[in-house]
């Protein structure tokens, strides 16, 4: 199902970083802190459990490949994984690299930034070479 009103439901997949029928996984640029992924569920669905089990294993198997991919490339002081969705109420994870030198570190990303802070930029060619290491070549019907 798809919502017109959502911005993840009109995500374009040659932005995406990896895909495949299921889902897709992008790149943002966060100012103080760098690049951070986020995997977003294609279909329009607000909740973890909203999906089946065998669409969980699948959404969080890819989520935790993202997450070591980020850490082996950016070599952060921690990670962060995030799904909150109440801005927007379509089913994704943040998967955020954290730097004791970022703008916000050790709180949220979301909160107010406490210095200027360094930024720990990954590019998008990097990290798709990674995931396609890690979870295998997209689908090209989708990308």
């Amino acid at each position: 199902m798809i919502d017109a009103r959502c911005p993840l439901c009109d995500l374009n997949d040659k932005d995406g970083l990896w895909a495949n029928d299921e889902l897709v996984v992008i790149s943002a640029q966060i100012a103080g802190v760098g690049t951070i992924c986020r995997v977003v569920w294609r279909a329009h669905v607000h909740e973890m459990s909203d999906l089946g089990l065998a669409e969980r294993r699948a959404f969080m198997d890819t989520v935790f490949a993202v997450e070591a991919t980020m850490k082996r490339h950016a070599r952060p002081t921690k990670m962060n994984l995030a799904s909150l969705g109440n801005f927007v109420p379509h089913l994704h994870w943040h998967i955020i690299p954290r730097y004791q030198e970022d703008a916000y570190f050790p709180d949220a990303i979301w909160a107010a930034a406490r210095r200027p802070g360094a930024e720990h930029p990954l590019s998008d060619e990097l990290l798709r070479a990674a995931l396609c290491e890690a979870l295998g070549q997209p689908r090209k019907s989708r990308l």
